[in-house]
């Protein structure tokens, strides 16, 4: 039986609490600048706090990952929804809860077929890229709001670049006085004093001097009233056409989602030893989903930074999620009035310095030295997302990852083995090229399922082995371990028959090895190891056969 909260128990309980209240001084001022970037008023933003964080909690296996509205998830619901009605507007609302309710859908398909498999499409690469453009896209428009310059949020990139350029002029120097010293203190707190949640101090202390100099009568722009109360439960009415339009909007938010949400549950769960249910999170992922657009907010996103800070606060349950919930509500309920005098550059200062981490330089530094490859892929998502656009950005992404796999697949280890005269050792080691295994035989070792990407490769690679070894004069048996080849498709059993019928034009006898019991069924089927062929259980016995059919001879 599942306990309600898995990993609490009397003695972090404290501990866990605390954590909660971090969280609330985290999440309240960062939600509430995510739902500016996404264009919905800040109460759609802290709805997003109470009943999808509180069926999160309740549902998923993850014990750490914290689910709420993050920067991503923000920026593609402005992007995706800016062309279809007008930012603030009631009809933009109520396909933002629409696009939520899709969502929800795709996720819980996604678990229900068991499909989490696809989020792993998005390599880490390909999401530096994605998440890195949406960034740098945000951090302009929170750099404008910061300075009081006005930019429209569903602008392209450039166009964006430009109007805060030509901006500065008419910048408020109250607003850049603000915004100023909240980076600063953000910047230089977080460094100094980890635990102190700068967000809540910065949003504190913005917000009382702005009441105590009348700041907003010389320009500084304030939140404006947030309405009391609990969210109201609600649902989007739209009609057919309008739900089909916000389909691959919501497939896009459903895969960054999965991909990022499921790659940090997974990670933490080895990292702390728990046992994390990908397909169980898709599911809670889903309810929480269309919990949020029955609740008004907008979609969701798995939140890296807030799941790092709980972390770092020693929490290992998703006690501070409902924690958080809790102190939401109570928020929505009792003081509102405290958030009307929120001045916009101080929440855009704590939403930029919120978003600087996730412009993805360091990966990129470490991309370009690890794998050149990786890294351009990261280059290209990057750039196609900041400049066409996050839908591009992501069709992009999963034609890039099916290149990355399909350029690995065509290219596996293919290893002459070899032999180092003690009956005692395993044969694993590959030789040099143009030498035999052993007298007149060449054990071969291809390491990945044979199938259309790698068929003509490996038999090519076969035949080059024979060649360099003297050709069918010198070598008289081939034996293919076949440890690895897990599967087998048409295209690489026909390519593998084509090999046979030159193996035995040139009169050299075929044989196998280390043939899994899993994986023969299929490899009979396909017609790569037949009825009749020799297979030996191991590449030792293969090679003393070898020599003692030569000693024979």
């Amino acid at each position: 039986m599942r306990v309600l909260i898995p990993g609490l128990n009397r003695h972090n309980v404290a501990g866990e609490l605390l954590a909660g209240v971090t969280l609330v001084a985290i999440a309240i001022p960062l939600n509430i600048g995510y739902a500016q970037i996404a264009g919905l008023p800040a109460s759609a933003g802290l709805y997003a706090l109470v009943v999808p964080a509180l069926v999160w909690a309740l549902l998923a296996s993850s014990r750490q990952l914290v689910v709420s509205s993050d920067a991503a998830s923000a920026s593609l619901v402005a992007s995706s929804l800016g062309g279809l009605a007008v930012a603030g507007s009631q009809s933009y609302a109520v396909m933002a809860l629409a696009q939520a309710v899709i969502c929800g859908v795709v996720f819980l398909l996604m678990a229900v077929f068991r499909l989490g498999f696809l989020a792993t499409f998005l390599s880490k690469p390909i999401l530096v890229g994605f998440v890195g453009g949406l960034s740098l896209d945000i951090l302009v428009s929170q750099v404008a709001k910061a300075l009081g310059v006005h930019v429209d949020s569903g602008a392209e990139f450039t166009a964006k670049v430009v109007a805060l350029a030509t901006g500065l002029a008419d910048a408020n120097p109250w607003s850049m006085l603000i915004a100023g010293s909240a980076a600063a203190i953000l910047l230089i707190g977080q460094r100094l004093f980890r635990a102190v949640p700068w967000a809540l101090v910065v949003m504190v202390a913005a917000t009382s001097a702005v009441a105590l100099t009348h700041a907003d009568a010389a320009g500084v722009q304030v939140l404006g009233a947030v309405p009391a109360g609990p969210p109201d439960l609600t649902w989007p009415v739209l009609d057919a056409a309008q739900w089909l339009v916000l389909v691959p909007s919501a497939l896009a938010l459903a895969m960054v989602a999965s991909a990022e949400g499921l790659l940090v549950s997974r990670s933490y769960g080895e990292k702390h030893q728990y046992a994390t249910r990908p397909n169980r999170d898709l599911f809670a992922f889903g309810v929480a989903s269309i919990a949020a657009g029955a609740s008004g907010s907008f979609a969701l996103g798995a939140s890296t930074s807030r799941t790092a800070a709980m972390d770092r606060a020693g929490s290992r349950t998703q006690l501070p999620s409902l924690v958080l919930a809790g102190g939401t509500l109570l928020l929505l309920l009792f003081g509102t009035d405290l958030l009307a005098e929120i001045p916009a550059p101080a929440i855009g200062a704590i939403v930029g310095v919120a978003i600087l981490p996730l412009l993805g330089f360091r990966e990129l530094r470490r991309l370009w030295r690890l794998s050149r490859f990786e890294f351009w892929i990261a280059v290209v998502c990057f750039v196609v997302t900041l400049t066409v656009g996050s839908i591009a950005g992501i069709v992009v992404a999963f034609v890039l990852a099916l290149i990355n796999l399909a350029r690995r697949a065509a290219t596996p280890t293919i290893d002459v083995l070899a032999d180092d005269g003690n009956p005692a050792h395993a044969l694993v080691e590959g030789t040099t090229a143009g030498q035999t295994t052993a007298a007149g035989t060449i054990i071969i070792r291809m390491a990945a399922p044979l199938f259309f990407a790698n068929g003509a490769v490996f038999t090519q690679a076969v035949k080059s082995a024979i060649t360099d070894a003297g050709g069918p004069d010198d070598v008289l048996r081939l034996v293919v371990d076949m440890e690895a080849v897990t599967d087998v498709d048409v295209t690489g059993a026909d390519e593998f028959d084509g090999l046979r019928t030159w193996l035995a034009a040139a009169r050299i006898e075929l044989e196998f090895s280390r043939v899994r019991s899993n994986a023969r069924a299929r490899l009979a089927r396909f017609g790569v190891v037949r009825a009749g062929d020799t297979v030996f259980s191991t590449n030792r016995a293969a090679a003393s056969a070898s020599l003692a059919s030569s000693e024979g001879n």
